[in-house]
Order: C-alpha cells, then sequence, then structure tokens
C-alpha cells in the first residue's frame, strides 16, 4: 500500500468553486483520496461554524483548522486536543481603539462561534454570519468581555492600507492581520504566531506524516505559510501572485477543478 498524504483544503476560492460549492469532479477526486487511505482536511479563515457543511459533505472524520490556526480541534475525537489561542482581550480593545480612531464601518468580533457586531450592520450579517448564529450587537468596548478568537474590522476602502500600517506600527508584536480581497476589503486580525501551518503541523504530527508528504492548496495570503510548509504547496490558477511565486505546483483555478486534476495524476487516482 502507498505511504498515506495529508492533503490540506483552503475551503473559499479553492476547494469551492465562485458559487461556494463543491464542484463534482473535485468531490469525486477528494473522496477516492480518502479511499485510498489518504488523510483529508480543512484549513480554513472560517469559523468552525461556517465550515461544518463542508466537512460533513465529505464525510471527514480528522481535525480541522479554523481562523488560519486560531482554533484546531478534531470534532469527532477529543483526545485529539483543542488548541484555542485567542487574543487577550486588553489587547484586543487597544486594536478596536485603533480601528475607531480611523472611522471603520464597523467591527466585528468572535469568540469561537459568538458573534460580536459594533454595529447594527446587516450586509455583514446576511453575508458573513448568514443565520448560523444570531450576533450581539453594540459598542464592543462594553459587550465584549471574552478573548475573542479574532477581529474583523471593515474600513473605508481609502484607509485600508493606512489602517494595516497604523495596526502594524501599534500592534506588530502581539497580532498578525490578513486582508480579504476586493469587494470586501476586510482586515482579519488573530493572535502573532498564528497562522494555517501551525495548525497543519499538529495535524501532521497527529497522523504522522511528515511534510513531504502533505499536500496543501490555496489560493490567498492567509495560505502563504501552509503552502511553504508543505512538501507539495500548491496554488490555484484563480491565487494571488505571492502565492503563486513561492508555491511548488500552480494548478487550474478553482472554477476548473484544480484540485482534482492535481490529485487525480500525482495520486494516480483511477477515476
Amino acid at each position: 500500500m502507498k505511504k498515506p498524504y495529508l492533503i490540506a483544503l483552503d475551503l473559499d476560492g479553492t476547494l469551492l468553486n465562485d458559487n461556494k460549492v463543491i464542484s463534482q469532479r473535485t468531490k469525486n477526486a477528494v473522496l477516492k483520496a480518502k479511499q485510498e487511505g489518504h488523510v483529508v482536511c480543512i484549513s480554513t479563515g472560517r469559523p468552525y461554524r461556517a465550515s461544518t457543511e463542508y466537512y460533513e459533505e465529505l464525510g471527514l472524520n480528522t481535525p480541522i483548522v479554523n481562523f488560519n490556526g486560531a482554533f484546531v480541534h478534531h470534532p469527532h475525537d477529543p483526545s485529539f486536543g483543542v488548541y484555542h489561542s485567542p487574543l487577550e482581550l486588553s489587547q484586543a480593545k487597544k486594536v478596536i481603539k485603533t480601528a475607531e480612531d480611523f472611522l471603520v464601518k464597523n467591527i466585528m468580533a468572535e469568540v469561537l462561534d459568538d458573534v460580536y457586531l459594533h454595529k447594527e450592520d446587516q450586509v455583514i450579517v446576511d453575508t458573513f454570519i448568514m443565520g448560523e448564529n444570531p450576533a450581539q450587537t453594540g459598542d464592543l468596548n462594553k459587550r465584549l468581555n471574552d478573548d475573542p478568537t479574532s477581529l474583523l474590522i471593515h474600513p473605508h476602502d481609502h484607509h485600508v492600507n493606512e489602517l494595516r500600517d497604523q495596526l502594524k506600527k501599534e500592534h506588530a508584536e502581539v497580532i498578525d492581520q490578513r486582508v480579504w480581497a476586493a469587494p470586501w476589503n476586510i482586515i482579519e486580525v488573530i493572535r502573532s504566531g498564528l497562522n494555517k501551518a501551525v495548525g497543519l503541523q499538529k495535524i501532521s504530527a497527529y497522523y504522522n506524516i511528515p511534510k513531504e508528504r502533505t499536500i496543501a492548496f490555496g489560493d490567498e495570503d492567509n495560505d502563504l505559510e501552509m503552502i511553504e510548509y508543505a512538501g507539495h504547496g500548491i496554488a490555484m490558477g484563480n491565487a494571488i501572485s505571492e502565492l503563486k511565486n513561492i508555491a511548488n505546483y500552480v494548478t487550474k483555478s478553482n472554477e476548473e477543478d484544480g484540485i482534482a486534476l492535481y490529485l487525480e495524476e500525482v495520486l494516480e487516482l483511477n477515476m
């Protein structure tokens, strides 16, 4: 029997097509890889509540990386452990103050699957919370009483770079930040030192699969460390140029079954 590979799948722009659906060909390839003994996991910036639909659709029984590595757990095996590394509340409130100085449109704090909104915002509720969990709305300086897993800051478009520079200047030692692609330009803030590669290393150790047999797929800047860590770091055809530059290989886009094409060939899947 071939030695098993660990296959890490980002969701948006990678496993999911532009309609947020797993195409049939990609699903078949992932299921075939599982059937042949390979270990498939999801590694995403999304919270767990917004990942379970796809976890269950693929019939996974593996750990999952959420919040870009700030929360890693195994939904079906407590022996794996629960790794939750939130921002300290006092530091989070300093970040919120920096954002408020830029008169940002809104700030969302997430404590695992509990959601807090600085201001009422139906667009954010419909787009990011999707009715999965009612948000608590109100001044985060008063409402937020627990260490948040992440902060999502929605600045005005002309302030994105300036605010990112200010966050780096004031808080670089304690936070890591990412920016979501247009049209949102959301700045995501988590505790310093966390990324998807940190979570993937925990899963790799759990299954005793070395990085030489780790395949990771991604498309955005929150995938950089994971793609760099994996022995087979694969950028999607729709990925940002920075990711393509460090990837071992660039496959087709998320609209062209890039994951399936790579797995079928490299793992010699007999579809």
